[in-house]
């Protein structure tokens, strides 16, 4: 397989990493996946769930590990765009009554496939019985959903880009794009939930809101 750091055993472990993240995977299955000879990955696979990174699910397949739960827990706490947008963002739920998301682009992510996806960094629910739940970790794929497309630099003529049922149905979302010093995406505010809340035209009704506080967190990422 190709180097990606340079440093061979850690680009395969990563590759087998990958190859159980859309789901569990028996030996030969990480073999296909990575195209590593058989020996080397079972003598990683083994490694990685010593280390917790891998562990066997009921069927003895390898699936991700519990160690990575507690790794992606302290990334998140740390994630310092997450931290900053946090206060924004529960002005932006509080102002528009439904849950809101802030994704960030994740090259190479998405299991054997080695394509991008995006991450949900924040996730802050709605208050109404009936919302939109979409725990903070998330991956989700880039080609679908409002946010997808802004990470995927799909151009936001009004500001903002709106999707209604692309991903699952029912539900309708709205984002903007949040911008570093060089006016380069980073990141995406997402306001979503049912499509009879949000209506057909969700960024007729909340784009505004997603593009003011897409805006606010742009201007701290800036100053900062």
């Amino acid at each position: 397989m190709e180097s990606v750091s340079g440093v061979g055993v850690l680009d395969k472990a990563v590759a087998l990493i990958r190859a159980v993240a859309d789901g569990p995977a028996d030996l030969a299955g990480l073999q296909e996946a990575s195209g590593l000879p058989r020996a080397t990955t079972h003598r990683l696979a083994q490694a990685l769930e010593a280390h917790g990174i891998l562990r066997r699910d009921g069927r003895g397949r390898f699936d991700l590990g519990g160690a990575l739960i507690a790794f992606g827990r302290v990334a998140l706490d740390r994630f310092p765009l997450a931290e900053l947008s946090r206060p924004i963002l529960s002005d932006l739920r509080d102002a528009t009554g439904e849950s809101v998301q802030l994704f960030v682009r994740e090259d190479g992510a998405l299991g054997r496939s080695g394509v991008s996806g995006r991450r949900c960094v924040v996730s802050l629910q709605s208050a109404h019985g009936l919302r939109w739940i979409l725990p903070e970790g998330s991956l989700l794929p880039l080609e679908v959903g409002s946010a997808g497309r802004v990470l995927s630099g799909e151009d936001a003529r009004a500001g903002w880009i709106h999707s209604v049922e692309e991903r699952e149905p029912g539900v309708a979302s709205v984002s903007a794009p949040v911008r570093d010093a060089r006016g380069e995406v980073v990141a995406a505010v997402s306001v979503s939930g049912p499509v009879e809340r949000l209506s057909r035209q969700p960024g007729e009704r909340f784009g505004a809101h997603v593009i003011g506080a897409a805006d606010q967190i742009t201007a701290i990422l800036i100053a900062g």
